[in-house]
């Protein structure tokens, strides 16, 4: 398996070759029972910031069994409100796996591309906004071009770019979780019924 993942998202093969990149990531956690949280970073007030809370709304349905969906159209976490988010999640639940979607900039050759990789990513970096860095693994969407004036940048982004990237991710999402679904529901690890209470904290 490759050190990271990276596709277009205009390929027709992309989203199946998401979902078995992202389920061969998520196996080793789930079989651990940790609790799995899909952290949608950005804000519905900037195109090109808007790739997060797009698929966060796109993944709403998804809040179920031990999937924890954070971050929407309705209710974004962007750089305002990131901090207290993480301690809300640091509170409620012990050892969860986090997944960090957010909006990237980057050259000509990769608008359009997603990226997975097992490492955190650090929110607002080309705003030069001072965030944490947070997630076990980072889905990003090329949505523009990195260069001066970034937060131009990002107010002037095609819809259309951001859109098929939201639509692409959220996509491979579902069709990894159905396969978990089915995979795990098989010797009843992934059921609601037989979770590990002390994944989510009392109180």
């Amino acid at each position: 398996m490759e050190k990271y993942f990276c596709e277009d998202s205009m390929s027709p093969t992309t989203v199946n070759k998401f979902r078995d990149y992202l389920y061969s990531k998520l196996k080793t956690p789930l079989s651990d029972k940790r609790p799995i949280i899909f952290l949608c970073i950005g804000t519905d007030r900037s195109t090109g910031d808007s790739l997060g809370p797009l698929i966060g709304y796109k993944l709403k349905l998804e809040h179920k069994n031990n999937i924890y969906v954070y971050g929407s159209l309705e209710t974004p976490v962007h750089s305002k409100n990131l901090v207290t988010v993480l301690e809300k999640i640091e509170k409620y639940f012990i050892n969860p796996y986090i997944i960090a979607i957010d909006s990237s900039l980057g050259n000509i050759q990769n608008v359009g591309k997603i990226f997975i990789e097992e490492k955190p990513l650090t929110p607002g970096l080309a705003l030069n906004k001072d965030l944490p860095a947070v997630g076990d693994l980072s889905i990003t969407g090329v949505v523009n071009i990195s260069g001066n004036l970034e937060f131009i940048v990002l107010q002037n982004t095609r819809l259309f770019t951001v859109m098929s990237l939201a639509d692409c991710i959220t996509d491979g999402i579902k069709k990894c979780l159905d396969k978990i679904s089915i995979d795990f529901s098989s010797n009843d690890r992934f059921s609601s019924n037989n979770l590990n209470k002390k994944q989510i904290k009392k109180g």
